[in-house]
């Protein structure tokens, strides 16, 4: 495992004159990265994700009142767009007309359906709880030895950097390979000792 020292910015502008102020004192280009990190709540969880933890259960069948739901929704799409056609029929209206009617009549029902279904549910009240601590903004990861850790996280501080943080993990080709945005940053406690 490798040491690692990050600091937050604001823009991508900002964070790559911290690079240089790196490559400045000394760090290689091969141990300096920037990336953006994305808002908190907004990292894929999908099998594309180099990042995404494997799902634990897989299930191929929806949830019974998940297939209730779908099934009144489907019935009210289905009744709407009777209603409409024979309404408009019923007034002897063109092909189009009909067709249209027939829409918006499924997409009515649909609606009726999916509220009818909602009523007949028990209220379940799902917050998205997202604890996820770290800021979103532009990453810059210092690949560091126990020796000049502080240094890179003076610098990154000088620079501008915020939330300060310290990491051990894979450093290849130049790259913080197994960082993971959802991990919670751990701040590099010496260096908020010493600005104190």
């Amino acid at each position: 495992m490798s040491l690692i020292v990050a600091g937050r910015f604001t823009t991508f502008p900002a964070a790559e004159d911290a690079a240089q102020a790196l490559f400045d004192k000394g760090f290689l280009g091969e141990d300096v990265t920037l990336f953006f990190v994305n808002p908190r709540g907004q990292h894929a969880r999908h099998s594309l994700d180099e990042h995404a933890a494997a799902p634990t259960t897989i299930s191929s069948a929806p949830p019974p009142a998940l297939h209730r739901h779908h099934h009144a929704m489907t019935i009210g799409a289905v009744a709407g767009a009777v209603i409409g056609v024979a309404v408009f029929a019923a007034f002897a209206a063109s092909t189009p007309v009909v067709v249209i009617a027939a829409g918006v009549g499924a997409y009515l029902g649909l609606l009726v359906g999916k509220m009818a279904s909602a009523r007949n549910q028990p209220h379940e009240h799902h917050d998205v709880v997202h604890h996820e601590l770290r800021n979103s903004g532009v990453l810059v990861a210092v690949h560091v030895s126990p020796e000049n850790q502080m240094d890179a996280a003076r610098i990154l501080r000088e620079a501008g950097g915020a939330d300060i943080e310290r990491a051990t993990g894979r450093w290849q080709r130049g790259k913080w390979a197994d960082f993971d945005p959802r991990q919670t940053p751990v701040p590099l406690a010496e260096l908020s000792q010493q600005q104190a």
